[in-house]
């Protein structure tokens, strides 16, 4: 059996700005579910950057990317755990990614939302399998990514359709 990593105090997550950050601001110290609570996180950050030009998305969606390779690998290289459950920038990007060209309307956050859970929590392959061959920060990130590229070639879909 898997051991459950320690919970995080709060003090510890908000006295330290790396943890905070790679606790998605305090969503990922939620008892249950930390990266549903995440995920809910990117809904603002998307509609912040939803009026923004394609390209300027896509480049601040990167760079968020890029930092969040950083924060996580620091967050967990002080914790001591890779990929604590608490851990949820990757999540705040992943949403950001399913929702790249996607219409600022409630059921296309909602819509994009569970689209990104479900692969997320599924992992399909090749996620699960990157999941756990794939270490550090890079590691965090990369599977909420592809979770992220599964979901947007969903929604692009379901746009396309409707």
């Amino acid at each position: 059996m898997k051991k459950q990593p320690e919970k995080i105090p709060v003090r510890v997550v908000f006295s330290n700005p790396i943890h905070w950050l790679a606790f998605g601001f305090g969503s990922g110290l939620a008892p249950v579910a930390p990266g549903t609570f995440g995920t809910l996180v990117g809904i603002p950050f998307f509609i912040a950057m939803a009026g923004l030009p394609l390209p300027l998305f896509l480049a601040l969606t990167l760079l968020l990317f890029v930092v969040g390779v950083w924060i996580c690998d620091r967050s967990s290289a002080a914790l001591g755990v890779h990929d604590h459950p608490g851990i949820v920038w990757d999540e705040i990007v992943g949403y950001l990614v399913t929702m790249i060209a996607a219409p600022l309307q409630w059921q296309w956050l909602l819509i994009g939302f569970l689209l990104f859970r479900l692969f997320d929590i599924l992992k399909p392959w090749p996620i699960r399998w990157l999941d756990r061959r794939v270490g550090g920060g890079f590691g965090i990130m990369v599977d909420d990514l592809l979770a992220g590229i599964f979901s947007l070639a969903i929604m692009q879909l379901l746009l396309a359709i409707y």
